[in-house]
């Protein structure tokens, strides 16, 4: 994942442009977008971090994404680049999380902002784009067998998606985040299941 931990470009950005991304970024912590929760880093600026729920009806419902935007030194002229920090099997994000969509490449315009890339996302994960894959396999699924490719992206969201302990948590801990959860439920259950049990037969001694 080396490629996601890009160094800060604050100090390359000019004065006018901090304040416009501030002010954008405050905006969408205020008023944040449905589904999408963005996360300020105070010391820098650039790194952008936003969690963003799986839409319903997709194979990705009941996930939630972390996904990064790392700013260029030519931002806004250049686009910034997009990465998923959870695992996603998606045919338009490649194996080291890189995003492929229009917006970030030859679509993109310098006024466009942070809440249209993080739209945008959102969207690519209700309409994937086969032409564009950056994740062949799943593109070829999306295709010819769409019943697999919806298995294997459920599965990969109910694995790596699970909600995180915001903020800290790479990889190993999404993991055994659900794991450790589904114990901590099913421990719930059986105790459930006892205090029933035993107010049933309480209620018999009474009869």
């Amino acid at each position: 994942m080396a490629a996601v931990s890009s160094i800060s470009n604050v100090e390359n950005l000019s004065p006018q442009i901090i304040r416009q991304l501030t002010k954008e970024l405050h905006e969408l912590v205020t008023e944040p977008p449905e589904g999408i929760k963005v996360q300020i880093n105070e010391e820098d600026i650039t790194d952008i971090q936003a969690y963003i729920d799986g839409p319903a009806g997709t194979p990705y419902a009941g996930g939630v994404f972390r996904v990064k935007l790392a700013l260029g030194k030519d931002f806004p002229q250049a686009p910034p680049k997009g990465f998923f920090l959870t695992r996603v099997f998606h045919p338009n994000v490649a194996k080291n999380g890189e995003i492929c969509v229009n917006t970030l490449k030859k679509d993109w315009r310098p006024d466009l902002g942070i809440k249209h890339i993080l739209l945008t996302v959102k969207c690519l994960l209700i309409v994937p784009n086969a032409e564009s894959a950056l994740n062949e396999e799943a593109g070829k699924l999306l295709l010819e067998h769409y019943e697999d490719y919806s298995q294997r992206a459920r599965m990969m969201t109910e694995i790596h998606a699970q909600a995180p302990k915001v903020p800290k948590g790479c990889a190993p801990e999404s993991t055994d985040g659900p794991t450790a959860k589904k114990h901590a439920s099913d421990k719930k259950v059986a105790a459930d299941k006892k205090k029933l049990m035993k107010d049933k037969k309480r209620t018999l001694k009474r009869l």
